[in-house]
């Protein structure tokens, strides 16, 4: 997959509707330097967007994932199939947000919990130090989570359980 060549064609599909990268950004609900990345090919758009895209371009999806227009058109099928994996991607990151909101909130907690403990100078016990512990873990956990490694590990994570299963 030739990112420059479909950060071209988005240009060229913006340019179509007479666009702004502003006005661009408004219809799909991104900042204009999320489209600016999409057109350089430096970043792509999430499934969902891509789909709203080829509706709203009136294109195919597979013409804005080679980057250029195609004669024959995706039939009905492989189109409900693409909108199958985009509803289930969807609900993946749904569960993963709430995932990482109940750690986060857990996290919040136990920093209470240890803010008060230091406060009543019994911090330095056993329930202190877990506290503790799980505080800085959840930021280590969220500073990965939202960093460009999190896709990585959830990679070698989805491997590691194929192994398992075999």
């Amino acid at each position: 997959m030739n990112q420059m060549k479909i950060g071209s064609f988005f240009k060229e599909l913006r340019k179509e509707k007479a666009l702004t990268q502003e006005q661009l950004a408004e219809i799909f609900g991104v900042s204009r330097r999320t489209v600016s990345r999409w057109e350089t090919g430096s970043n792509l758009p999430d499934l969902d967007i891509l789909i709203e895209m080829a509706d709203y371009f009136k294109v195919d999806l597979r013409e804005l994932l080679d980057g250029e227009r195609k004669g024959d058109k995706m039939d009905k099928e492989m189109e409900e199939v693409v909108l199958k994996v985009a509803d289930y991607s969807n609900e993946e990151k749904k569960k993963l947000t709430r995932r990482m909101h109940v750690l986060f909130i857990a996290g919040l907690l136990a920093a209470v919990v240890y803010s008060l403990l230091l406060f009543t100078d019994n911090a330095d016990n056993f329930f202190g130090s877990v506290c503790l512990g799980f505080t800085s873990g959840m930021m280590v956990v969220g500073v990965i989570m939202t960093s460009k490694y999190a896709v990585k590990i959830q990679a070698f994570k989805i491997r590691v359980l194929q192994r398992q299963k075999h």
